[in-house]
């Protein structure tokens, strides 16, 4: 990439720019939440309204998700040719048209039109997650890199609770559990009317938040975010990587991509499945769709404790071999315990709060993976966070799983698509971060 005279190493960044850009990179992982986590609610939603089964519902998660691995390495190489605050406006850009994409879509009920504009979406949030992440790993001591990444999760769950609430309450109306019922008894036309009714709800949402997109666009090219200088390397990683040819010769960064994939995958299950599991064991729809934000609220108390503890009680390699370990035994439990309990004002399958408590879980894997993964990578750190990237793919594929399951056999036993996710988990935080070489000399 070429460098301009505006272009500012992190070593050249006051404190108070480095806060600044911190910031300003918490905004754009709240973004990223506002619109990933939404998902949450599209599920169930496009279900009732397209007719989907199970499987058909989860192409949601899939085309939205698959976008990161077309695109994560098209991503490195576009920030290494305009540079990462460029890359952001383009990815601001790209998101905006995949949001409008949704007004011809909720007019004309096209289910495959609601696919393109959250394949759209994807590709412009892999540009933007691609840039954002390696800033929160460099702008900072090593030591405290899961501390920064816990901030920006608290910033990406908030979103997540804030934009299914909020989604919801736009679309959904308090007679919806009656309307829901009438139109599985109605027929033909009368039946064809009510859906299409249904789904136009989205229609004025998607609009405005493509509206604003397009701003955020505006307001990151005037933003004073330094184009940050990743491809001089100090003397000490550039002696070391001088044999290396590209990421795939770091072993640690590749195991640590497979690590994104699982945690991923896991991640969103436990989010975007929880409405219709609870929906299956009973509980209404306006209530199972406050479900995903108690899950995200967990994550947030785990990030929560993680900047509190992180590095002062415990190192951020403990805390990740923590939450896989934790991960594995929620997982099961889910699979074999079944009793109603009552809390928060409602009884219900204690497997649900299994689920819930997943997100707690979840909380430090990915702000301990990233900073392992991309630890000395020097000139392939661009490179590198888009071979992690890449692994968010896995957030298209593991639900499409739980979904085929769901359908042909139960929704409870769909669960065990956890366990291998969470298996792989411990072995990377115990063992896979700390291979370096594919050799076993």
């Amino acid at each position: 990439m070429s460098k301009t005279k505006t272009s500012v190493r992190v070593s050249d960044l006051s404190k108070r720019d480095t806060q600044i850009s911190i910031g300003l990179i918490g905004l754009l992982f709240f973004i990223f939440g506002f619109v990933t986590w939404v998902n949450a609610i599209l599920i169930p939603f496009f279900k009732i309204a397209c007719e989907l089964n199970h499987f058909e519902s989860y192409l949601v998660t899939f085309a939205f998700y698959i976008a990161y691995l077309v695109m994560a390495l098209p991503s490195g190489y576009l920030l290494k040719r305009i540079g990462f605050k460029k890359g952001m406006m383009v990815g601001f850009i790209i998101m905006s048209v995949g949001a409008f994409l949704f007004v011809p879509a909720g007019l004309n009920r096209a289910y495959p039109v609601f696919l393109t504009g959250l394949f759209t979406l994807g590709i412009g949030l892999a540009i933007l997650q691609t840039a954002a992440n390696p800033y929160i790993t460099i702008l900072g001591p090593s030591d405290r890199a899961a501390q920064r990444f816990s901030i920006m999760g608290i910033c990406n769950k908030l979103a997540g609770i804030i934009a299914p609430a909020l989604f919801a309450a736009v679309i959904l109306k308090p007679t919806d559990n009656l309307m829901f019922q009438q139109i599985e008894l109605m027929q033909g036309l009368e039946k064809e009317a009510a859906l299409d009714a249904l789904i136009a709800r989205v229609v004025h949402p998607y609009a405005v938040v493509g509206a604003l997109l397009a701003v955020l666009a505006l307001l990151v090219r005037v933003s004073p975010l330094p184009e940050i200088d990743t491809d001089h390397e100090a003397d000490e990683v550039a002696t070391t990587n001088a044999t290396k040819k590209s990421v795939l010769d770091f072993p640690y960064l590749v195991l640590g991509a497979i690590a994104i994939f699982f945690h991923v995958g896991s991640q969103v299950i436990a989010v975007d499945s929880i409405v219709n599991y609870a929906t299956h064991l009973g509980v209404d729809f306006l209530t199972a769709k406050n479900f995903p934000s108690y899950t995200l609220t967990a994550t947030i108390v785990g990030y929560l404790l993680g900047i509190s503890f992180i590095p002062k009680v415990l190192s951020q390699i403990t805390a990740l071999k923590i939450c896989t370990v934790l991960g594995l035994l929620l997982s099961a439990l889910i699979l074999i315990v079944k009793h109603p309990i009552h809390a928060f004002g409602q009884t219900v399958d204690i497997s649900i709060w299994f689920i819930v408590l997943l997100g707690f879980a979840n909380s430090m894997i990915w702000a301990g993976v990233w900073p392992l993964a991309l630890n000395n990578l020097g000139r392939f750190i661009k490179t590198g966070a888009s071979l992690l990237i890449m692994g968010l793919c896995g957030n298209a594929i593991m639900p499409l799983l739980y979904g085929y399951w769901a359908d042909h056999h139960s929704l409870r036993e769909a669960y065990w698509v956890l366990l291998p996710c969470y298996a792989y988990l411990i072995f990377y935080a115990f063992y896979g971060h700390r291979i370096t070489s594919w050799s076993s000399k």
